[in-house]
């Protein structure tokens, strides 16, 4: 784990205020996932309240007398399936017009994740920083903020001046990784010194986010490194990417970035975390024990730890699945303690607008027939067909008008519209009118989960109030638009030779670095 950003000293004052503008467009898209991304899964911000999602934008803050920040639009959407061209095309033109309307720039704050996948295009993220380059001139300093999940291809970063990511996943430090790009953009601009040399290299692996996560090796020493490296004289930012495994381009594949004044230390820097991720490649594991769905089940059903938590891994709408899959509830519903009621289970949410709604027109206490899920992925597979559910509903909650939701909250809708859970036997199954994650103890409503004997939630690794709740958990290889299992979904268009659909008899990688 990387140490605690520490707020420098503010520089000093240059002779004018500068004027920096913030804005851009943050999604990761499953291209495996049929859902698609429309304006609507889009939460828009602009003026006051873009301003307002940051700390470092107050006027009361350290940088007040330095800056003045321009808000211009950003849009932000639950992950998800690939955005439709006229969703994206819309939210460019409103970004790149107001960037022009602004006036000129000193610089630019862009806040992006680096999965976006576009229906018909490849690079998004490189077409898009295109357009943002044009129109903010070449004078502009541009600084990104990434998701480590991004992906980073040459044409990408070769548009912008500075790019950093998250250091941790799961991601406590997201909001720390945007500030972090911020600062670093305010001290280069009063200091003059204009833009550093990035050296960027690309490293043939490509692995689900579940193997990378930064709470185990090798990826805790792995990141753990990038801190020493920024402390070295002459450089700016260090930054590694895993890339976005659930996309199918060329792209997609682990990324190193060491932007410095020193290009020669920026490329041996670079090199060197590049040659070490790939010397233990084969060393990422699961965060957690894996099984199948019935090996999961059998073996929580089994354990005395209470509440035990499974992940539904391959559905997980955090990471761009549709949440719509009912496969985990059948294979519940399947097991005889589960089924009788002798142990009880609690699995959130499958998004079913049309159930919700049957569930609301019968009301709490009814007895209700529903064909669950599959309201998107139908078709898709046996593991994606609706699941008759005979059962009581047993809560309804929420609102169907979307929730704009806290700066810090859930970056779609923080509500998930209206829910109802239906109870059979000992499972309870809660619906939702939206997609919607079930990260927090506040994103079950009134259902307690540590009620419940198992708890079963549409995620990949456990995020802290899970993690923090669970007395064992297990994490389920199921099938879905993100299984973790990438040598069953089909890749075909990601360039090989790439590690791991490519392993005996592969060639060692050049991993020369590129001064940008």
């Amino acid at each position: 784990m990387t140490a605690p950003m520490t707020t420098p000293q503010p520089p000093s004052p240059p002779d004018r205020r500068l004027r920096i503008g913030i804005g851009g467009m943050a999604i990761e898209s499953s291209q495996f996932c049929p859902h698609r991304s429309t304006y609507d899964d889009f939460r828009v911000t602009r003026d006051d309240a873009l301003l307002a999602r940051y700390t470092w934008t107050r006027p009361d803050g350290d940088l007040a007398e330095l800056v003045e920040w321009v808000p211009l639009v950003h849009a932000v959407a639950l992950p998800g399936g690939p955005v439709e061209r006229s969703t994206y095309d819309r939210i460019k033109s409103e970004l790149t017009g107001r960037i022009r309307e602004s006036g000129p720039l000193d610089g630019l704050v862009y806040d992006i994740h680096g999965a976006m996948s576009v229906v018909g295009m490849d690079d998004a993220e490189a077409d898009l920083t295109d357009a943002v380059r044009a129109a903010t001139g070449p004078g502009t300093l541009i600084s990104a903020a990434m998701d480590l999940h991004g992906n980073v291809s040459r044409r990408f970063a070769e548009r912008l001046d500075l790019l950093t990511a998250h250091r941790l996943a799961p991601h406590e430090d997201a909001w720390e990784t945007r500030e972090r790009a911020a600062r670093k953009l305010v001290e280069r601009l009063v200091s003059g010194r204009g833009r550093p040399h990035r050296a960027w290299v690309q490293v043939p692996v490509l692995l689900p986010g579940e193997k990378t996560s930064t709470r185990l090796e090798p990826a805790k020493s792995l990141y753990g490194r990038l801190t020493s490296i920024e402390a070295l004289d002459g450089i700016v930012d260090a930054a590694i990417w895993v890339g976005y495994a659930w996309a199918d381009e060329e792209r997609c594949r682990a990324a190193v970035v060491v932007t410095a004044d020193d290009p020669e230390l920026a490329v041996a820097q670079a090199e060197s975390l590049a040659r070490e991720y790939w010397d233990v490649r084969r060393d990422f594991v699961f965060v957690g024990p894996t099984g199948d769905a019935d090996t999961c089940i059998a073996r929580a059903v089994a354990s005395p730890a209470r509440p035990f938590l499974i992940s539904d891994s391959g559905d997980n709408p955090t990471a761009g699945g549709a949440g719509d899959l009912a496969y985990v509830l059948g294979r519940l519903l399947a097991h005889e303690e589960l089924a009788d009621g002798r142990v009880t289970a609690l699995h959130p949410g499958i998004t079913d607008p049309k159930a919700v709604v049957a569930c609301f027109d019968a009301g709490v206490g009814a007895e209700v027939t529903l064909a669950v899920g599959g309201q998107v992925s139908a078709g898709t597979g046996p593991h994606a067909e609706p699941y008759e559910l005979t059962g009581t509903v047993t809560a309804l909650e929420g609102s169907s008008v979307p929730n704009s939701g806290a700066p810090r909250g859930n970056p779609a809708y923080d509500g998930g519209g209206l829910t109802a859970a239906v109870t059979r036997g000992g499972v309870t199954v809660v619906l939702t009118e939206r997609r919607k994650p079930f990260h927090t103890r506040a994103d079950f409503g009134a259902l307690d989960p540590l009620s419940y004997d198992l708890v079963v939630v549409k995620i990949g690794y456990l995020e802290p109030e899970l993690y923090a709740m669970a007395a064992d958990w297990l994490l389920a290889l199921t099938p879905g638009g993100v299984d973790q299992d990438l040598l069953r979904l089909g890749h075909h268009r990601v360039l090989r030779p790439l590690y791991p659909f490519d392993d005996e008899g592969f060639e060692e990688p050049e991993l020369r670095a590129v001064v940008l």
